[in-house]
């Protein structure tokens, strides 16, 4: 099943262990701000991953929580960017026979 755009970033910005915070200012600069994390739909899908294995908690201390990925995780996320390569590959492949002459 295709992973929620907030997901796959949240995810994405796990390449090293980062709080809630670390994760939205990641996001915000991977996607030149066209992506705003807000905290209640951040720790939310945080919440969720943990519950369901795709992450760990790191370290606790300090009223932060740092989050890691697991393995469930890095199988999950490698699996949607092929699908993603996938769709930008067939993408590129038929956008041509969508123009029109004169186009």
């Amino acid at each position: 099943m295709p992973m929620s755009e907030t997901a796959y970033y949240i995810l994405l910005s796990l390449t090293e262990p980062r709080h809630g915070y670390g994760i939205i200012q990641h996001v915000d600069k991977i996607t030149n701000k066209r992506i705003k994390l807000g905290s209640g739909t951040v720790y939310g899908t945080l919440t969720k991953m943990h519950k369901s294995g795709v992450i760990t908690i790191y370290s606790d201390e300090d009223r932060k929580t740092v989050y890691e990925i697991t393995y469930i995780g890095k199988t999950l996320i490698t699996a949607e960017i092929n699908r993603i390569k996938e769709l930008y590959d067939n993408g590129i492949k038929y956008e041509g026979d969508f123009y029109e002459e004169g186009d």
